[in-house]
């Protein structure tokens, strides 16, 4: 990586007396980068961490949250300056030109940096085509060829514009580095000036992008570059290989590299994952060499007892020696690379950064449970919010050097909700540091049998949630949140209604299946089926969708088709069951329009409807009305407009007492179970089209 420092031949006294007037200057930081960048999200991310007064200034939302003009967005950026706050100028500015008004708001109390996320085009283009509700509608196959377009002709930043930091950012190791730097400026810090990051400043046009948008027929050769190029991490160096002797023979073993971001399958997020950092090799100081060795000796001894669980050790840097102490050593022993594996990143962003999916971290805590110090600790109870430390605390007070203390996080947490983090396990190592309270002076026949009885805590720990989640499967991912976490306070808010504390049961019951054993029928990573708590047939159950802020029926969309078609067919499921057991029974499969209980929440219910339960109007209406929508139907409602019609108007439940069959006025419930008992009209002729009702397999032909 090269760097230009602006003034480089400059006096020191001179750089440093310009150093201090620059100090509490506003900065105006001008984002570079195509459509899926990640533009956004960086502003976002820096905002929410840093100190100093920021405003996002985005011609997207310019003009009330609606599309605007660049005046409008030079007009707000001048007065947030004005103001003393620092701004975040968020368009693509690719050219020079599109820059230039905005570098002349700099002044002596201003400060003008670029930050250029020039990240592959392929991952751009990823991100904009998959992307749902984008704030200027660049999303879908049309955003491929704007993207493409736009890094054909970009036009790259230089110091000569007029700025005094130019920050490159390449790949997302680069860009998390970037979102630390500006987010730890305080309001009377400064950066260094000049120009940070850039490989290769000739470079324009990414080589891979024309590869990556042309049909298979069209690839040359001159474009044609072998996977193991395009597709290698740009942080991760050439493969290791270490020389282990046995005997007089020498003997080549290859390292294995840590996975990179984006070589995760779809099928490993099912696989139930351990992430874990080095334990006390950081603030403890304890020896690499030794807890590499306790590390491969304790990972050999649970690999079996695990199933097809994995463990992933895990650290910030390439650079990391544990890292490469433990590979090597792990190689030595054949342990299984796909079991057990190394990983660079942030433990607190595994999945929404990395594509990693971990379903239980561990924390390298301190003895009071409690946030603060620095390192994994403060990061993942920053992490986690007031939900982990609360949730900490009805665990444990205290943690002795050795153990551990297994914390099931709650849903409200952001690393639930963001990362897909079920469990956090607070685990304390052995101290061999003089400067921390509790050292062992260098006693490491102590310090080794902590350490050990340490990770072995530590991994049957995770080995008893894997148990319990082989019998409760946990909820589907499908929609953890990627990009910037949700504020805490929004995240148990749906995105239809506020629910009453009463109403959360089945919310309760999806989230965590396994503290409700008693009641629920089955349970899947999508789904839970349970009895409805008050029937309103002989036979009436509820399939629960296990995706967090999907509440009812207006929150599905398209993304939800795949979870809605795997609830139909688990209702369908259990209604032929059900008729196999009574060929009586007929079925109906749907969802209420406006529910009482949050959990979208699928009813499987038989068409007799009796039941003590069902005492009034609203009852019988709910689901004999077109408040109630069959499932299919809404499953091609979805497909075909992206959401399902409601008929939410609740004077539907106010209407008249009529039967499902033949539809007869009734003046009351008491009158309507006595006729419905012996009605043998044929359902409704709309009823039976589409697969509406479902009943036992029949010769006779005869209508239902």
């Amino acid at each position: 990586m090269e760097m230009d420092i602006d003034g480089a031949c400059k006096p020191k006294e001179e750089k440093e007396g310009e150093e201090e007037k620059a100090k509490g200057k506003q900065i105006e930081a001008i984002l570079v980068g195509a459509p899926g960048s990640g533009k956004s999200t960086f502003c976002e991310n820096v905002i929410r961490a840093s100190s100093r007064p920021w405003v996002r200034i985005c011609q997207d939302t310019i003009n009330d949250g609606k599309a605007g003009t660049k005046p409008q967005c030079l007009k707000s950026a001048a007065t947030s300056l004005k103001e003393g706050k620092s701004v975040f100028i968020d368009r693509c500015n690719l050219h020079k030109e599109q820059r230039m008004d905005f570098v002349k708001l700099g002044g002596p109390q201003v400060e003008v940096h670029a930050v250029v996320l020039d990240l592959p085009a392929k991952l751009c283009i990823s991100r904009v085509t998959t992307r749902t509700a984008h704030e200027g509608n660049l999303q879908g196959g049309k955003a491929a060829a704007v993207v493409n377009r736009m890094l054909q002709n970009k036009e790259l930043p230089t110091l000569s514009e007029g700025f005094s930091r130019i920050t490159f950012c390449l790949n997302e190791t680069d860009v998390e580095a970037a979102v630390n730097t500006y987010s730890g400026i305080r309001p009377l810090d400064t950066l260094p000036h000049g120009s940070f990051g850039q490989k290769n400043p000739n470079a324009k046009t990414q080589l891979s992008i024309l590869k990556f948008l042309k049909r298979p027929h069209e690839t040359n050769s001159q474009d044609s570059v072998p996977s193991q190029f395009t597709k290698k991490c740009p942080c991760s160096g050439p493969k290791e290989t270490v020389s282990a002797l046995s005997g007089a023979a020498s003997q080549k073993i290859k390292v294995n590299e840590d996975p990179v971001a984006g070589s995760i399958s779809q099928q490993d997020y099912d696989v139930r994952t351990l992430a874990f950092p080095s334990i006390s090799t950081a603030d403890f100081k304890f020896s690499l060499e030794k807890a590499s060795n306790i590390i491969i000796e304790k990972v050999e001894e649970f690999m079996n007892k695990l199933g097809n669980a994995r463990l992933v050790l895990v650290d910030l840097t390439h650079s990391s020696k544990i890292l490469s102490l433990v590979r090597t050593k792990a190689a030595q022993k054949n342990i299984d690379p796909k079991r057990f594996f190394t990983f660079v990143g942030d433990i607190t962003q595994l999945y929404s950064k990395r594509g990693l999916r971990c379903n239980v971290i561990a924390n390298a805590a301190n003895w009071r449970l409690k946030p603060g110090g620095g390192g994994v600790n403060a990061a993942i109870f920053n992490a986690g919010g007031p939900a982990l430390e609360a949730a900490t605390k009805d665990q444990a007070l205290s943690l002795l050097p050795g153990n551990t203390v297994v914390v099931p996080l709650p849903s409200t947490s952001p690393l639930y909700c963001r990362e897909g983090v079920t469990h956090v396990i607070h685990v304390l190592g052995p101290n061999m540091n003089p400067q921390r309270p509790n050292c062992l002076d260098n006693d490491y026949i102590k310090g080794c049998k902590i350490l050990q009885d340490a990770y072995s805590s530590l991994f049957e720990g995770f080995l008893s949630i894997v148990k319990t989640q082989m019998k409760f499967p946990e909820r589907s991912n499908r929609n953890i949140i990627s990009g910037p976490s949700v504020p805490e306070d929004k995240i148990s808010r749906t995105m239809t209604k506020s629910w009453s504390p009463w109403a959360l049961s089945l919310y309760n019951i999806a989230m965590q299946p396994e503290k409700h054993k008693d009641e629920v029928l089955e349970a899947s990573g999508d789904v839970v089926v349970l009895n409805d708590m008050y029937p309103k047939a002989k036979r009436h159950i509820l399939v629960l969708a296990r995706i967090e802020g999907l509440d009812c029926l207006a929150d599905a969309r398209k993304e939800h088709l795949q979870l809605l078609m795997k609830m139909h067919e688990v209702g369908l499921k259990w209604a032929n069951k059900f008729l196999h057991e009574d060929a009586s029974l007929v079925f109906r499969l749907g969802y209420h329009s406006d529910p009482s209980m949050r959990q979208l929440h699928l009813h499987v219910i038989s068409q007799d409807f009796d039941s003590k339960c069902l005492k009034n109007k609203k009852h019988w209406n709910s689901f004999n009305t077109s408040f109630f929508r069959d499932s299919l139907d809404v499953i091609e409602e979805v497909h075909d407009h992206g959401k399902a019609t409601l008929q939410d108007d609740n004077r539907i439940l106010s209407k008249e007492l009529r039967c499902h069959r033949c539809r007869s006025a009734h003046p009351n419930i008491p009158r309507l179970k006595s006729h419905i008992r012996n009605c043998q009209a044929p359902f409704p002729a709309a009823l039976q089209k589409n697969g509406r009702l479902v009943l036992a397999q029949s010769d006779s032909g005869c209508d239902p």
